[in-house]
C-alpha cells in the first residue's frame, strides 16, 4: 500500500491548523531535507514535505508514472486535510527546489483552477520556467555521465554514499529525468494567479538569473527575481538567507503588483 505523500514535522493527526509551508524537492532528493526547516521556523508554521515515491519513507513505493500524476495526489491530500490550508483559509506558500519547482507550480495551478485556493506565494528556486522543461531530462535518461555530474554537484563523496548507496541516489534520479519526460507545457492554460518568486543562486550555472526572469511570463498576479551568495543548491547550502523571507512570506502574504528584478 503507497505511503501519503504529505509529510510533517512532528508526524501524527492532531496537527493544529498553522500558516503552511509545502516544500517540494529537487530531482532524486527525499523532503526529509527540510526537516530543519521546521525546527528553525518555530511552532507557528506547518513545514510540510512532499515525499515522492521510490526515496526515504516510500522507498518500496513504485515510481510515480507522470508529473499529472503526481500534481493530483498531492493536491488531493492538500484538499483532504482537515489542519490544512484549504479547510483552515490560513496562508499557503508552496516552494520547489529545481524539479521540485515545476512541480510546485503545477500544483499551485491545480490548487487554484480545482479548488479556487490560489496559494499565497509560490517560490520556484534554481528552476527554470516550464517551456524549458520539456524533453530536458532526456539526457540523464539515456546517459551516465550527466547522472553522475548532476549527483557530484550535491557536494556527495565516498564519505557520504558508498558504493550501494550512490547507486541507489542514481536511480532514484533516473526515476524523476523520466518523470520529467511525462511534462508537456500547456501554454493556452494560463500562469499562476499568484505572486510567484524565482530565486537563484549568483554562482548557478544550471540555471541563470535570465532563465529566472522568464517565470515573469507565467506569473499573473505579480513576480519578483532575488539572487543568493551560492550555486545550484544555495537554499540547502544556506538556508539562513532563504528562511526568514519564507516566514515573511507566510505572514504577510505577497499580495503586491510586479517588482523588477534585480
Amino acid at each position: 500500500m503507497s505511503r501519503p505523500w504529505l509529510v510533517s514535522w512532528p508526524a501524527g493527526p492532531a496537527r493544529p491548523a498553522r500558516p503552511t509551508l509545502l516544500c517540494l524537492p529537487q530531482a532524486g532528493a527525499g523532503c526529509g531535507q527540510f526537516r530543519p526547516w521546521q525546527d528553525a521556523l518555530g511552532p507557528e508554521v506547518s513545514v510540510v514535505g512532499v515525499q515522492l515515491p521510490g526515496r526515504e519513507n516510500r522507498f518500496t513505493d513504485p515510481p510515480a508514472r507522470s508529473v499529472g500524476e503526481v500534481v493530483g495526489a498531492v493536491v488531493a491530500e492538500i484538499a483532504g486535510d482537515p489542519a490544512g490550508p484549504l479547510a483552515s483559509g490560513l496562508p499557503l506558500v508552496v516552494f520547489g527546489n529545481s524539479f521540485g519547482g515545476l512541480l510546485g507550480y503545477e500544483v499551485a495551478r491545480a490548487l487554484g483552477g480545482r479548488h479556487g485556493r490560489w496559494p499565497d506565494a509560490l517560490v520556484v528556486a534554481a528552476c527554470r520556467p516550464p517551456g524549458m522543461w520539456t524533453g530536458a531530462g532526456r539526457g540523464l535518461v539515456e546517459g551516465e555521465e550527466e547522472l553522475e555530474r548532476l549527483l557530484a554537484g550535491r557536494g556527495l563523496g565516498e564519505d557520504d554514499l558508498d558504493e550501494d548507496s550512490r547507486e541507489l541516489a542514481l536511480e532514484v534520479l533516473r526515476h524523476d529525468a523520466r518523470l520529467s519526460l511525462t511534462y508537456i507545457h500547456d501554454d493556452g492554460a494560463g500562469g499562476a494567479l499568484c505572486p510567484v518568486e524565482a530565486w537563484g543562486g549568483e554562482a548557478d550555472e544550471t540555471v541563470t538569473p535570465g532563465q529566472l526572469a522568464g517565470w515573469r511570463d507565467h506569473a499573473a498576479a505579480g513576480f519578483h527575481r532575488r539572487l543568493f551568495p551560492g550555486g545550484h543548491h544555495f537554499c540547502l547550502e544556506r538556508p539562513g538567507a532563504v528562511l526568514p523571507l519564507l516566514r515573511e512570506l507566510l505572514r504577510e502574504p505577497a499580495r503586491t503588483p510586479e517588482r523588477s528584478p534585480r
